[in-house]
């Protein structure tokens, strides 16, 4: 998009980070950090769902013992060692083969720790992101500003100074709330502060569903003002769905690198006379299991002759039912009627031929 934030680029493992890259679609294992064979199961789920880096939580030795077994097994994607107050682990997540450490400098235990995470990571050339979360802002940051956006991007860039004292600027920021509102005005005001890639979500939005409307209204917001490198869509769900609803989101956005093609269908009324439900969701299936989503263009799905034939007059290809039956219609031009049954196998054919 035009209007795209351009940051400073990072690598984590083999996937660009930033500078304009495609935004990549993140989340986190939800087993225990030391059982290899879930971890693993999980790991291989998400990577088949599309997803771009998982993160995991590395609390203990056992965890990061785990995380080695996990690199050294050849799992492809990136892997994030999530880490809190324990320094230690974070060098020897790092030490272990993780692509990417997350921590939050100011909980850590003081500067020298700082130093020598940031020589671990240097060492193995991986980059730190940086974490700040709306239940966990300093002390004096509160008493100031309250939980604000000003509080949250300060506390951001407090974080990412400690990082730059060392000469570190292999960064990641991320600034988390459960408050769509104040998550994406702190975001909007770090991105203006900072030229480092951000990871950007809503935290602990909630369940499935509303868990999903809170993240597409915050990261879509962002999205579309041309911030964001990276996301997670955090659900009390499997993670499985977190990447699906990220990819989705970036779909509807028209940001996901892997499906352009544009599938428009009608809310159906009272004039629909056919399945346009069943026949719209069956459509669309098909066009992932035979790898047609790359195609670039716009196809329509109507229900009907009154907006239908000028809907469609707008796409590719599209279809306006009738009953029983559609009108087939090629960009703007009527070309035949097809039975109901044969709607989808002629689009797929179209789209196909495209």
């Amino acid at each position: 998009m035009e209007n795209r934030r351009i940051s400073k680029q990072v690598r984590v493992g083999d996937r660009v980070l930033g500078g304009g890259a495609p935004i990549l679609v993140q989340s986190m294992t939800n087993c225990r950090p030391d059982d290899f064979e879930a971890l693993s199961a999980q790991i291989a789920g998400l990577e088949e769902a599309g997803c771009d880096i998982v993160r995991l939580t590395v609390p203990d030795m056992g965890a990061v013992k785990t995380l080695a077994r996990l690199k050294e097994s050849g799992v492809k994607v990136p892997l994030v060692a999530d880490i809190h107050f324990d320094y230690k682990m974070a060098v020897e997540a790092a030490n272990a083969g993780a692509d990417k450490i997350r921590i939050n400098p100011g909980n850590i235990g003081g500067e020298d720790k700082v130093r020598e995470v940031v020589r671990a990571c240097r060492a193995h050339g991986i980059p730190i992101r940086v974490g700040v979360n709306g239940g966990s802002l300093e002390k004096e940051l509160l008493e100031k500003y309250g939980p604000t956006p000003e509080a949250l991007c300060q506390s951001a860039m407090r974080q990412i100074g400690m990082l730059e004292k060392f000469d570190f600027t292999d960064i990641v920021a991320a600034i988390k709330s459960s408050d769509v509102g104040t998550m994406v005005s702190a975001v909007r005001l770090l991105a203006a502060r900072c030229g480092y890639p951000l990871h950007i979500g809503v935290t602990e939005a909630g369940t499935a569903k509303l868990g999903t409307m809170k993240s597409a209204a915050g990261i879509g917001s962002l999205l579309l003002d041309g911030i964001g490198d990276t996301i997670r869509v955090s659900l009390t769900a499997p993670p499985v769905l977190e990447v699906r609803e990220g990819h989705a989101l970036l779909r509807a956005l028209g940001m996901d690198e892997t499906w352009k093609l544009n599938l428009v269908s009608c809310p159906t009324c009272g004039r629909t006379k056919i399945d346009l439900v069943s026949l719209a969701s069956a459509l669309e299936d098909r066009i992932m299991k035979e790898g047609l989503a790359g195609k670039k263009m716009t196809v329509a799905v109507m229900g009907c002759v009154v907006n239908g034939p000028g809907e469609a007059k707008h796409a590719d290809v599209g279809v306006a039912g009738g009953l029983h039956e559609a009108l087939l219609i090629r960009r703007g031009e009527a070309v035949r009627k097809i039975p109901e049954g044969e709607i989808i196998d002629t689009l797929i054919e179209e789209i196909r031929n495209f």
